[in-house]
């Protein structure tokens, strides 16, 4: 059994909290195309498993998972259809019969849109994730900077 004093010594390690700003900034850049990729049900899994399995920040990875969340999701949902639209065409939407509804009618008239809805998440997750690595990167070198200065960070404020 592993002590309280252990664990507490344990988790700066298991949480990779003295990562480079590199790879602290890989892992949100990570995180952030998990978040737009149409794995959806898969995200969470996918944050935990490649954090372990390339042994990077996984709060990090989390944090840009977050980018996906109930206020982001249909804006997200959205540019991806769209942008796997503008991708790869498939012509005008059919007319769902929402009296004759079954989910095997549904897959039959949206199949066609599944592959450009993977192709257009999968081209924005990595657009976004390759723009949010130099963001996130600057942001980790500033805060450590003035952290090493001993200057603590300043409060947000609030202005009306």
């Amino acid at each position: 059994m592993i002590s309280w004093s252990r664990l507490k010594q344990m988790i700066p390690q298991i949480l990779h909290l003295g990562d480079s700003p590199r790879r602290t900034a890989l892992a949100f850049a990570i995180g952030v195309f998990i978040a737009l990729s149409p794995t959806y049900g898969l995200h969470t899994a996918s944050v935990f498993f490649l954090s372990w399995a390339f042994r990077l920040n996984v709060l990090a990875m989390l944090a840009g998972s977050l980018t996906n969340n109930p206020w982001t999701l249909l804006p997200i949902l959205a540019s991806s259809m769209w942008v796997g639209l503008w991708l790869m065409p498939v012509g005008i939407p059919p007319a769902v019969d929402w009296s004759n509804f079954t989910l095997q009618m549904l897959w039959e008239q949206l199949r066609p849109f599944v592959l450009p809805f993977a192709l257009g998440g999968t081209v924005l997750g990595l657009t976004l994730a390759i723009i949010s690595y130099p963001i996130i990167y600057v942001a980790i070198l500033r805060i450590r900077e003035r952290q090493a200065r001993g200057k603590p960070l300043a409060p947000p404020t609030l202005s009306c």
